[in-house]
Order: structure tokens, then C-alpha cells, then sequence
């Protein structure tokens, strides 16, 4: 595995070695995920499903024009710096996807076939129309499955110090959809656990200048809320979803400064030695 430390960020971004592992990925391809601040001291773990507007040279860019790589389809723009800067404020290891968002979702059950969708916000994507069912296993074995493999292991290596720990699903949205502004500049998704989303959105709200949205403009509610539900749900671990408005993080300075607010909303909740405990453990009341 290689490393390097991307310029003015506080650890080093891991790269690891593909070899033949990856049947769409040859040599000088980049790597389906990469991992940064691999000894990190916290019991906590931030994820970025949509890291990358990158493809391999194998599927010759599915046949878009590069304008195409800067929209909020092919990737969540911002959100590596993003998820970085957060781990670098909470000391936490980070798992960011290595691929575009339009090869395969990882936020997706890959079975879902809108997983790899033909067309995205009215744009239609030729390299992904009328694949056959070997062609979309290649995409889950190059791509998916290394990806969360990787989110896996990072669990059951807390599991095993004894560890249960806390995941943290980072994304960015566009500020407009459908011809509405977004108003909001963070939103909060989350489902049954309310330990971390509860108090980070009060937080949120107590702050000047700060619009925050309870599952909006997304919901931790909805289906294709793949990471989590698949990761943390099951194993009842701490864990919250947020989205920060992409205009707000496409910027180097952007994206330090919205790590800070989250980072300063989170502090104290993580700081709290009963939040790592599983769901069933705690007792807690999803309703609350």
C-alpha cells in the first residue's frame, strides 16, 4: 500500500495495491477506495460514498463528455475534502470510494438496478445502457465490494479491541434541484438511532447563521441508504448521515470551514463514553 499526505491536510491518504484483484482496474488505474488517517485515536469512522468523479481507462469514461465528471452526478463535489478535514478535526480513519458514483452507486444495493443508471439527471449514460448481468458483476467485484469490504473491515477491527464504534456517512448536495434553491446548508439523515442525529441537529440550530434539515433535503429513511443501513444498523452502532450543500465545500477553504461546524456540533456527543454501546444495548427509544 502506498501513502501520501495531500497537501494541507494533517495524515496521509493510503492507496491500495489492485494487482489482478480488480478484474476493470489495470496498472495506473486509480484504486476503487482509498483510506486516510489510518492511526487515528478515536472510536469513530467517517465514510464518503461519493468521493470521486474518477473512471477507469476500461470503461473509457462510459462515453461522457468531460463537463460531465464536474456535475453532481458523476460524484458529491467537495465532499473529500470534506470528509478529510472532519477527520482530521475528530481524529477519525476515513474510507472514501475511489470511483464515480455513475459506475456503480456504493450507496446502492447493487441489486437495485438504478445502482447503475442509464440515465442520471436527464443525462443519458452510454456506457451503462443495456448491460448484461456478467457486465454488472464486474462492476460490483472491481468496484462495490472492495469499497465496502474495505468499511467492513474497519468495523470488525474496532469489534475485536473490544470497541464498538461510531460511523459517520458523509455526502454533499446540489444547492439547487429541480429549479428550487436549497435552503438549507446542512442536512441530517438518520432513521431508528436518534443518539447522534438528535443533538447534533440541536446543536446545528443553536449556532448563528447555520440552516439545518432533519432529513432533508434527504432522508436516512429512504432505501437507497445503502452504507448505513447495510454497516451500522444491523450491528446497532452509533451513526448519523449528513449532507453539506455542495456550494458551500467546493472550495479547499469551504470545505476546512464546514468540517469545523460539524466537528464543534459532534465534539461533545462523541466525547460521551455511553454513545458506544449498541442500539439494543443502550435501551434507547428511536422515537425520542
Amino acid at each position: 500500500m502506498s501513502r501520501t499526505r495531500p497537501t494541507g491536510y494533517a495524515h496521509f491518504q493510503n492507496y491500495p495495491e489492485t494487482g489482478d484483484a480488480y478484474p476493470l482496474i489495470r496498472p495506473g488505474d486509480p484504486p476503487p477506495y482509498t483510506t486516510y488517517n489510518d492511526h487515528a485515536k478515536s472510536p469513530v469512522l467517517v465514510v464518503a460514498d461519493h468521493a470521486s468523479p474518477l473512471f477507469p481507462a476500461a470503461l473509457n469514461q462510459l462515453g461522457l463528455a468531460d463537463w460531465v465528471l464536474d456535475r453532481h452526478v458523476a460524484w458529491d463535489i467537495g465532499v473529500d475534502k470534506l470528509a478529510r478535514f472532519l477527520a482530521d478535526e475528530l481524529d477519525a480513519q476515513a474510507v472514501l470510494a475511489g470511483f464515480s458514483r455513475l459506475i456503480i452507486d456504493p450507496n446502492r444495493n447493487p441489486e437495485d438496478l438504478t445502482a447503475i443508471p442509464e440515465i442520471s439527471d436527464g443525462i443519458s449514460i452510454p456506457g451503462n445502457i443495456g448491460l448484461d448481468p456478467q457486465q454488472r458483476a464486474l462492476r460490483v467485484q472491481s468496484f462495490f465490494a472492495p469499497y465496502h469490504d474495505r468499511i467492513a473491515q474497519r468495523l470488525n477491527r474496532f469489534s475485536e479491541q473490544g470497541i464498538v464504534p461510531a460511523m459517520i456517512a458523509v455526502h454533499t448536495c446540489s444547492p439547487v434541484f429541480d429549479r428550487v434553491v436549497r435552503p438549507w446548508h446542512v442536512g441530517i439523515m438518520w432513521d431508528k438511532d436518534p443518539r447522534i442525529p438528535v443533538p447534533m441537529i440541536k446543536r446545528l440550530a443553536g449556532m448563528d447563521g447555520v440552516c439545518v434539515g432533519d432529513n432533508e433535503p434527504y432522508s436516512g429513511r429512504h432505501p437507497h441508504d445503502f452504507t448505513i443501513d447495510h454497516h451500522a444498523e444491523p450491528a446497532g452502532l452509533p451513526h448519523v448521515g449528513i449532507e453539506v450543500r455542495q456550494d458551500l465545500v467546493n472550495e479547499e477553504s469551504g470545505a476546512r470551514k464546514w468540517a469545523g461546524i460539524l466537528a464543534t456540533a459532534l465534539r461533545d456527543i462523541l466525547a460521551d463514553e455511553n454513545l458506544y454501546r449498541t442500539l439494543t444495548a443502550t435501551g434507547a427509544d428511536p422515537t425520542e
